[in-house]
């Protein structure tokens, strides 16, 4: 039966915790990093036909003014980084965007058809404002569950490509939603390589401490 970490221990692994988030996102920051393949475990891309994968990450809160979400490139298959707009619809240009944050709340124009934004009918009216094929994430309000999420597309210029929901906002919910995609929504980045390693290796001391701490603990 594992024993309970003594008070030193846990605040030796606390300290080496706050050291490494510190080293990586800075003060105050807090970073949502994705870099897993975003259909591991599903049938998704051999399947014909757009599929919408969610099972999102759950993010109660969010502060625009310091928090941001990175992503990894390679995974993602993003070419040169970030290339962002915001705004309606049909004032997207059409440029090489991979992250549109989308500010039109009704699929159709017609907010009496109960035809709802949802992640499928926002990549649609993205789809139809560019031609350049590349893979890109969008940012929409979805009116069913009242909040912002992000979605992830294999080609934000294709009406039938998968899409998989990366993250809800749970705070981003009525006024405060729509008003944080007119503001452009959360900061979207693909991180240096360099500060990559340097999180893993944060991670990794974090890692064997918490072992070196349980050791101590058994040996207790």
């Amino acid at each position: 039966m594992f024993k309970s970490l003594r008070k030193g221990s846990l605040r030796s692994v606390l300290a080496i915790a706050a050291a490494a988030t510190a080293v990586a996102t800075g003060a105050q920051a807090r970073i949502f990093h994705f870099d897993t393949d975003p259909f591991a475990g599903t049938t998704a891309l051999q399947t014909p036909g757009r599929q919408v994968v969610a099972n999102e990450l759950f993010i109660p809160t969010f502060d625009l003014a310091n928090d941001r979400i990175e992503v990894d490139a390679d995974v993602f298959k993003l070419d040169g980084g970030i290339r962002g707009f915001t705004g309606f619809a049909s004032d997207i240009p059409d440029e090489n965007f991979n992250f549109v944050v989308l500010r039109t709340l009704d699929a159709d124009g017609d907010p009496t058809n109960g035809n709802q934004m949802a992640a499928p009918l926002a990549a649609n009216l993205i789809a139809a404002q560019l031609s350049h094929s590349g893979a890109g994430f969008f940012m929409y309000f979805n009116s069913a569950l009242n909040l912002t999420r992000l979605v992830y597309s294999t080609d934000l210029s294709r009406p039938d490509a998968d899409l998989k929901i990366i993250a809800r906002f749970q705070d981003e919910s009525g006024p405060a939603g729509v008003e944080a995609l007119a503001q452009g929504g959360p900061q979207l980045s693909v991180p240096e390589p360099a500060t990559w390693a340097m999180m893993t290796m944060g991670f990794g001391l974090l890692g064997g401490a918490m072992r070196r701490a349980r050791k101590t603990a058994l040996a207790a």
